[in-house]
């Protein structure tokens, strides 16, 4: 499946070459939290996007009905498809799947608010919408006027991941010729993050944020809160050929399975998330040492580490290739997170070269892996990248994003 297109809007950059320069230099970008008054907080940093502006993407009025998770999408949806170059083809044959894992939250949480304290007439008419999840997918697939599927998907922090794959299916099975697939989430406002804070999942190194988020490292605390929306145009190779479009990677294969075993901790033995890789592994029809580097969903809390570690020396074995971790740079963008590291994933697919992870200085002993750090490294030309996302309630996906093969037959 060709991905012609990509568009982000995160911590990084709202360009693919700020984005791309940004998760090369291996810093990371969290700060102090500017989007509200933090205080009371036990984690008071994020990674924000700042300086973005959706009236640059949507007239005024459409933007007031809209949640800020919503506006991110439709930022980075438009971005993409201008980055494909207007696809061509059908309207009824393009689809839309949108992931995310936390919704409105921000409308909901203000709407409440303003219901608990002026009363329920004073509720917004257009809280429903906003609120709801589908509000992304809805607004994109209007914007753009394609008349085909339109989907969301809720995996928590793998909807990313699942709504790429998903759409994969879409084109696969004939239902599509084009797909704008990917995540988005607003995971930076006050109620969300007291409710994280609680769980204990977020880093608590106030007072050096940038050095918070640490993937795999001995010291890791927990992640950082992120932001913003990634998309990727997707469609048939041969589709993409015939019209003469530029070719970023293709993604070869995915997997997704359930752990069924807790509401927020992964299964510690890694079981279904080996599983799910090895599946992402078939789909592709390759063997792992096809695989030049992984992609990892590294968040940086001590379980979620520990579970991937030992679920890639089972897929891999005592060497594991090569691992990065975006998060150690972007902080957790949720629904947003498997998306944007699929967008890595895909450019270091084309350049044979692996990012470095952020933060990481000294390795876990117990879960040994060969971590890129300090500097881009290359790996092997025509080399595949694995991307894994696991999301609360066991959710794993897995992409095989693999470079752009030239030989394509005509449509």
């Amino acid at each position: 499946m060709a991905i012609t297109g990509m568009g982000v809007i995160t911590p990084a950059g709202e360009t693919l070459d700020a984005f791309y320069a940004n998760v090369h230099r291996g810093l990371g970008l969290a700060g102090p939290v500017t989007r509200f008054d933090a205080d009371g907080l036990p984690t008071r940093i994020a990674c924000e996007v700042h300086g973005f502006d959706p009236t640059d993407y949507l007239p005024l009025k459409d933007v007031r009905r809209l949640d800020p998770f919503a506006r991110f999408a439709v930022a980075a949806a438009l971005r993409a498809v201008e980055d494909a170059g207007a696809p061509r083809g059908d309207p009824y044959r393009r689809g839309v799947v949108c992931g995310t894992a936390l919704g409105g939250h921000h409308t909901i949480a203000e709407q409440a608010l303003a219901c608990a304290s002026k009363g329920p007439l004073r509720v917004s008419g257009f809280l429903a919408p906003m609120g709801m999840d589908n509000s992304p997918a809805a607004a994109i697939s209007a914007r753009l006027g394609w008349l085909g599927p339109s989907l969301t998907v809720n995996t928590a922090c793998a909807a990313g991941a699942t709504a790429i794959g998903e759409a994969v299916r879409w084109i696969r099975s004939g239902d599509c010729d084009t797909v704008l697939a990917g995540g988005t989430d607003a995971g930076v406002n006050r109620l969300v993050m007291a409710a994280f804070s609680r769980l204990r999942a977020l880093s608590r190194r106030n007072d050096e944020p940038e050095r918070a988020s640490r993937p795999f490292d001995k010291a890791r605390d927990g992640y950082v809160m992120g932001e913003g929306a990634a998309f990727l145009v997707l469609e048939r190779l041969d589709v993409a050929a015939w019209w003469g479009a530029r070719v970023y990677a293709e993604i070869a294969g995915y997997g997704h399975t359930s752990d069924a075993y807790h509401p927020t901790a992964p299964l510690p033995d890694g079981t279904q998330a080996a599983r799910c890789m090895r599946l992402a592994l078939a789909d592709a029809g390759l063997d792992p040492s096809d695989i030049g580097h992984v992609n990892a969903h590294g968040t940086g809390t001590r379980l979620n580490d520990a579970m991937e570690a030992t679920a890639l020396t089972a897929v891999f074995g005592q060497a594991p290739p090569p691992v990065t971790a975006p998060k150690g740079v972007l902080g957790h963008l949720m629904g947003a997170a498997g998306a944007a590291e699929a967008v890595v994933a895909a450019l270091s697919a084309r350049d044979g070269l692996v990012p470095p992870v952020a933060n990481h200085e000294d390795g876990d002993p117990e879960h040994p892996l060969d971590i890129v750090t300090v500097a881009p490294r290359r790996v092997r030309p025509g080399a595949a990248v694995l991307s894994n996302s696991f999301g609360f309630g066991g959710h794993n996906a897995g992409l095989v994003i693999a470079p752009h093969r030239l030989e394509v037959a005509e449509p």
